[in-house]
């Protein structure tokens, strides 16, 4: 069963009440200046009880009208039914014993004021009911856009997770090449790979970071590629940016500059290369990844890796305009990626 009390439902209501009677003074204070004063201590006596009786029917009555149950559902209608009519006439009443609520208009008999206090009742049933919906309405748009933030977030959050035990998992399965040939570039890549355990525990955990430090995790990780491969690799990393401290959410380019050497340099014999450009101008970002692969089109499917799509996903709840393509040509994958900053969700 529902509470019949609601401390923080029934704010909502005292502030209805309290509109309710400035409606109330201010219509009196237009129509009746000469009987003002008796006229607010009226409307504080009627909203009292109208605010309460409201309060009862909207959040407790109308709730637990049940076609089950419809004796009871009956009984509390015709309960408030009462409450609104010969209740508040009674209220009146009580009001006038005690002083407080001075009587300004003559009733032909019990029934004449019975209806004019039911009309009274009507009009603050009209205006709580208005309003409260408008502000339950506006309540659970809001708290719908809130959680559908806190589930772009969620997910968001879960692709990162899923970005870095496959980046970490390709970047050991490098190390443990270099170090079962006993090479010397073993003590090296290990270093690239601290810096870039640190950029991803210390520099990550926001929403956004500024270009020059995905710029250095780049170069890093370039590096440390690099150090695979001997001097037949070329790598052509440029970039033109307007503003380096221009915010953009961590690790979100990683994945094509993984790509190009997991599944283009890696896989081509002669002459592999990778060749890296960025620019971002005006808030317009353009990363563009070109790299060799190891077979011509016709012998390569059209298959997208693991970070490819984990990177279509971000792009979806990051960016409302954004394009990202993948082309192959002869023995050459492109994949480019432009991306209007300012059109952030």
């Amino acid at each position: 069963m529902k509470k019949l009390w609601n401390w923080k439902r029934f704010r909502l209501y005292g502030c209805l009440g309290l509109a309710f009677f400035f409606i109330g003074v201010l219509t009196d204070a237009g129509q009746h200046p000469d009987t003002f004063f008796p006229r607010v201590l009226n409307n504080i006596w009627g909203v009292s009880y109208v605010t309460l009786i409201n309060y009862f029917l909207f959040e407790y009555t109308l709730p637990g009208l049940s076609f089950k149950r419809i004796i009871r559902s009956v009984l509390l209608l015709t309960m408030h039914v009462f409450l609104y009519s010969w209740g508040l006439y009674a209220w009146r009443n009580t009001g006038i014993a005690v002083h407080f609520y001075t009587p300004l208009i003559s009733h032909k008999n019990v029934s004449a004021a019975v209806a004019d206090r039911m009309g009274y009742s009507m009009g603050s049933l009209v205006f709580f009911g208005i309003i409260r919906h408008l502000y339950n309405y506006f309540r659970l748009k809001q708290t719908t856009q809130q959680l559908r933030i806190e589930k772009q977030q969620a997910e968001l959050n879960y692709l990162r997770a899923q970005t870095n035990p496959h980046f970490l998992f390709n970047t050991l399965n490098n190390i443990y090449s270099l170090a079962r040939d006993k090479s010397d570039l073993a003590a090296e890549s290990i270093l690239h790979l601290s810096k870039i355990l640190r950029y991803m525990l210390y520099e990550t955990k926001g929403n956004y970071i500024a270009i020059e430090q995905e710029l250095k995790i780049l170069a890093d990780y370039i590096a440390l590629e690099k150090l695979r491969y001997d001097d037949s690799l070329r790598v052509n990393f440029n970039h033109d940016i307007e503003d380096r401290l221009q915010a953009l959410p961590p690790l979100l380019l990683m994945p094509l500059v993984e790509n190009a050497f997991k599944h283009g340099a890696s896989e081509t014999r002669q002459q592999p290369f990778v060749d890296i450009h960025l620019s971002v101008n005006k808030r317009q970002l353009a990363f563009i990844v070109k790299n060799s692969t190891g077979e011509p089109i016709s012998l390569n499917p059209e298959r997208e890796s693991i970070g490819l799509s984990n990177l279509r996903r971000q792009l979806e709840l990051l960016y409302t305009d954004y394009r990202l393509t993948v082309e192959w040509e002869s023995y050459v994958f492109t994949a480019s990626l432009h991306i209007n900053l300012a059109s952030h969700v």
